[in-house]
């Protein structure tokens, strides 16, 4: 029997409003630690492969699901479903936004991102 050598390393990426690391990932799932920077926020979005849940364990994060406006605080979470239009925003100041985002469906490639609006032109 061969045995193959995985590299369960965490992935990291630098983005301009923060970063994220793939924590684990397998068939019909990926788990990031997603860290926002103080008054950035990622695209206005929505995904055909993917929904996500989102988990806030540190700050606060103001997110537009569908063109509506939430707060959802640490220990918070928020269902965001496939097909829907999202965003996640650290309206804070000073302090960063931390929250862990699990992915579930069948693809979940970066080019699964269906821009709607972006604050960097992408």
């Amino acid at each position: 029997m061969t045995v193959e050598k995985q590299d369960n390393s965490p992935v990291f990426d630098q983005r301009p409003w923060g970063s994220f690391t793939v924590l684990d990932e397998g068939e019909g799932f990926k788990v990031k630690r997603i860290e926002v920077l103080p008054g950035k926020r990622l695209s206005y979005q929505k995904h055909k492969h993917r929904s996500e849940h989102w988990f806030v364990v540190r700050g606060t994060a103001k997110v537009t699901l569908n063109d509506k406006e939430i707060l959802v605080k640490t220990n918070e979470a928020v269902d965001i479903a496939l097909g829907a239009a999202h965003r996640v925003e650290n309206p804070d100041a000073k302090e960063l936004l931390i929250f862990i985002e699990t992915q579930t469906g069948d693809y979940f490639g970066e080019d699964d991102i269906v821009r709607l609006e972006d604050d960097f032109g992408r």
